[in-house]
C-alpha cells in the first residue's frame, strides 16, 4: 500500500472524464452531473488522510478491497483497476465486470468486494481522493494458485528387496511454488526437487531414490504438498510391493514335552512364508541319508519308532523366484530311562545355514576340562610333598652313616642330636 499527491485538478477532471466515458450510455449523463457536483465540494484545505491494506486471495475466492479515509471532509472517492479503469466512482460502477460489488460506501469509505478472483486480476489497484491537492492510495492484490494437480509415479510396480527404485511426485501449475515432503510410512525421508516455471506459474517435481526391504512391503509411500493456498493436507500415496526370499522357521508338534527317546515318534512342521509364497518346501537329512522309516508329507516329516541311529541334523529347505533359504533341526534321541528336559535344538535359518552344538555335550567337555585339571595338580602336590619328606628323613640318618655297628650309631645319632648347629630339620 502507497499513497501519492496528484500534480493537479485538471488531471483530476480528465479522469472523471474518462470515467464518464467509459460507462453505460444511461449512467454517462448521470455520473457527468455527479463530477460537477463533485467539483463545488473539493476542498481547498489539506489534512487529508486515505490509505489501503494489500490483499492476498486463493483464486477463485472473494477480494475485498477498502479505500478509507482519516478525518473525511465528504471529498469524493474512486476506486479503478490495475489499467487505470474506474471500478466505482463514488456510489457508482462505470466498469461492465459484475463480479465488482459494492459493499459499503460513505464519506470515509468505499468498499468494493471482488469475486471469483483469477490470476488475471493480480495487480495495483488504486484508490484516488478528490481534494486539493487530490490524493492516491494503491493496493496490490496477490492471487494464489494452488496445484492443479498431484501425481505420484514409481519406476517399478514390483521390487525384489535390497533393490533401489525411483519414485517422482509432480505439483503443477501452483503460485507460488510448492513445497513437496516425503514419507514412508511415518517416516519422513528426503528428497530432491526441481522447479519449472511458465507464465508466471510454477511447475515442481521431486524425485526420491529408495531402497526397499521385505519390511517394506505393503508400506506407503506418501508425496504431501505444502502451499499457502491448501489449507490441511494435500497428498497422495502408493503402496510398495516387494518381492523376498523365503523365511523359513521349524515348529516341533509331537512330542508335546520336546523330550524325544528312544521308540518314541517325531514329527516335524516347516513354516516358510515369502513374497512369491514359495512353491516347493523339501526335507533332507545333512551329511546323511534319510532314514528309511522316516514319512515326507509336505512341509511336515514324521518318524516313527526312534532309534540312536535316527541322530543327526534334519534341514529343512523353501524357494521362491527370489532365492531359497533354509533352517535346520538337531535331533538327538534320549534312553528310555531319560527324564531329564531336552536340550534346545538348533533352529537356524539362512543361505549357507549352520550346524548348532546340543547343550550338554559343551557342559560334559567343560566339566572332563576340569577334571583333568584337578588331576594334574594333585599329581604335582604329590610328588611336590616326596621330595621334602625324603629331603628330612636322609637328615635324621647322617648320624649313623659311618659307625662300625649299632651301638656305635646310636652314640653318634645322640651327638648329633647336641649339636644344633650342625643338624637341620625340615618341617612340612
Amino acid at each position: 500500500m502507497a499513497s501519492a499527491v496528484l500534480p493537479s485538478g485538471s488531471q483530476c477532471a480528465a479522469a472523471a472524464a474518462v470515467a464518464a466515458a467509459a460507462a453505460p450510455p444511461g449512467l454517462r449523463l448521470r455520473l457527468l452531473l455527479l463530477l460537477l457536483s463533485a467539483a463545488t465540494l473539493i476542498p481547498t484545505g489539506d489534512g487529508q488522510n486515505l490509505f489501503t491494506k494489500d490483499v492476498t486471495v486463493v483464486e477463485g475466492e472473494v477480494a475485498t478491497i477498502s479505500c478509507q479515509v482519516n478525518k473525511s471532509d465528504d471529498s469524493v472517492i474512486q476506486l479503478l483497476n490495475p489499467n487505470r479503469q474506474t471500478i466505482y466512482f463514488k456510489d457508482f460502477r462505470p466498469l461492465k465486470d459484475s463480479r465488482f460489488q459494492l459493499l459499503n460506501f460513505s464519506s470515509s469509505e468505499l468498499k468494493v468486494s471482488l469475486t471469483n478472483v483469477s490470476i488475471s486480476d493480480e495487480g495495483r489497484y488504486f484508490c484516488q481522493l478528490y481534494t486539493d491537492p487530490p490524493q492516491e492510495s494503491y493496493t496490490t492484490i496477490t492471487v494464489l494458485v494452488p496445484p492443479r494437480n498431484l501425481m505420484i509415479d514409481i519406476q517399478k510396480d514390483t521390487a525384489v528387496e535390497g533393490e533401489e527404485i525411483e519414485v517422482n511426485c509432480t505439483a503443477m501449475a501452483s503460485k507460488p511454488a510448492t513445497t513437496i515432503r516425503w514419507f514412508k510410512g511415518n517416516k519422513e525421508l528426503k528428497g530432491k526437487s526441481e522447479v519449472e516455471e511458465w507464465s508466471d506459474m510454477y511447475t515442481v517435481t521431486s524425485q526420491l531414490m529408495l531402497t526397499v526391504h521385505k519390511e517394506d512391503d505393503g508400506v506407503p509411500v506418501i508425496c504431501q504438498v505444502e502451499h499457502p493456498a491448501v489449507t490441511g493436507n494435500l497428498q497422495t500415496q502408493r503402496y510398495l510391493e516387494v518381492q523376498y526370499k523365503p523365511q523359513v522357521h521349524i515348529q516341533m508338534t509331537y512330542p508335546l514335552q520336546g523330550l524325544t527317546r528312544e521308540g518314541d515318534a517325531l514329527e516335524l512342521t516347516c513354516e516358510a512364508i515369502g513374497k512369491p509364497q514359495p512353491v516347493m518346501v523339501t526335507w533332507v537329512r545333512v551329511d546323511d541319508e534319510m532314514p528309511q522309516h522316516a514319512v515326507l508329507s509336505g512341509p511336515n516329516l514324521f518318524i516313527n519308532n526312534l532309534n540312536k541311529t535316527d541322530n543327526g541334523t534334519y534341514r529343512c529347505e523353501a524357494s521362491n523366484t527370489v532365492g531359497k533359504a533354509h533352517s535346520d533341526y538337531m535331533l538327538y534321541v534320549y534312553d528310555t530311562t531319560a527324564t531329564t528336559e531336552p536340550a534346545v535344538h538348533d533352529s537356524r535359518a539362512g543361505e549357507e545355514g549352520a550346524i548348532g552344538a546340543v547343550d550338554h555335550a559343551v557342559i560334559g567337555g567343560v566339566v572332563a576340562v576340569v577334571v583333568f585339571a584337578m588331576l594334574c595338580l594333585l599329581i604335582i602336590l604329590g610328588r611336590y610333598f616326596a621330595r621334602h619328606k625324603g629331603t628330612y628323613f636322609t637328615h635324621e640318618a647322617k648320624g649313623a652313616d659311618d659307625a662300625a655297628d649299632a651301638d656305635t650309631a646310636i652314640i653318634n645319632a645322640e651327638g648329633g642330636q647336641n649339636n644344633s648347629e650342625e643338624k637341620k630339620e625340615y618341617f612340612i
